[in-house]
C-alpha cells in the first residue's frame, strides 16, 4: 500500500470541495503514465493524487518548483512524496540540475510509477490557461510514455492565490484519454517538435475545461 494518508484520510476531506469527477475510467491501471493538468491553486497539488492513488495504488511523483524545498514544512512534505525539483532559474547550474531531475523522473516511470506535472509551471490566479513549458513533451517523448490530460475547473475559487484556507466553492475534475505520440518516437527531437507536442497536450486539457489554448 502506498501513501495511506492519500488513500484513506485526504480523499474524504478533499471531496468537501469537489462537485464532480469525470473520466476515472480513463486512468491506466497497469502501466505508467504522465499526468498533465492545468494549475490554478495549491488545492490542485493533492487533489489528483487523492483521486487516483486509491484507484491504482501506485506512487505519484510530482515535478515541483525547487523553491519549495527552501521551506521546512514543504520540504518534509515533498520529500515524503518523493517529489522532483525543477530549477526555473536560468544558467548552467539549473540546466545540470534539471537534467538530473528528468533522469529521476524517467527512472520512476521505468519502475511503473506515475509522474505528475503542471505544464504551465505556475498557478493561474484567474483559472485561464497560460503558456506551457515544453518539459512535459520532452519527458513524454524520451520515455515513450503516454500523457493523461486532466482538467480542473474552479480550483482557483476553492483556494484562491494568496489564501491559506479554502472557501465555500466546489471544483470539477475531468480526465481525458491517454495521449500517445507513437509517430514521434525514435525521431529527432527539436524545439519545434517539443512545442507541437506541448500544444497538443494543452489543447486536450483546454477542451476538458471549456477553454482555448492559443499559444
Amino acid at each position: 500500500m502506498v501513501y495511506p494518508i492519500e488513500k484513506w484520510i485526504i480523499p474524504p476531506i478533499y471531496k468537501l470541495w469537489l462537485r464532480k469527477v469525470e473520466g476515472l475510467e480513463n486512468v491506466p491501471k497497469h502501466k505508467p503514465f504522465i499526468m498533465a493538468m492545468n494549475h490554478a491553486s495549491y488545492y490542485d497539488a493533492l487533489l489528483l493524487p487523492s483521486l487516483i492513488i486509491p484507484k491504482i495504488d501506485k506512487k505519484i511523483h510530482a515535478l515541483v518548483n525547487s523553491y519549495y524545498w527552501n521551506k521546512f514544512l514543504t520540504r518534509i512534505f515533498l520529500n515524503y512524496h518523493e517529489s522532483i525539483p525543477v530549477y526555473v532559474e536560468k544558467g548552467d547550474k539549473s540546466k545540470k540540475n534539471n537534467k538530473k531531475s528528468f533522469e529521476k523522473a524517467f527512472n520512476y516511470l521505468k519502475k511503473n510509477e506515475i509522474i505528475m506535472i503542471f505544464p504551465e509551471g505556475k498557478r493561474s490566479s484567474d483559472g485561464k490557461l497560460r503558456k506551457a513549458y515544453t518539459g512535459v513533451a520532452r519527458l513524454a517523448l524520451n520515455s515513450k510514455i503516454p500523457v493523461l490530460p486532466i482538467g480542473i475547473i474552479g480550483s482557483n475559487k476553492v483556494l484562491p492565490k494568496g489564501k491559506f484556507f479554502p472557501g465555500f466553492k466546489r471544483c470539477e475534475v475531468k480526465i481525458g484519454k491517454p495521449i500517445y505520440f507513437n509517430k514521434y518516437y525514435n525521431k529527432k527531437i527539436n524545439e519545434r517538435v517539443l512545442e507541437n507536442i506541448t500544444r497538443i497536450i494543452m489543447k486536450n486539457i483546454a477542451k476538458l475545461i471549456y477553454q482555448r489554448y492559443n499559444y
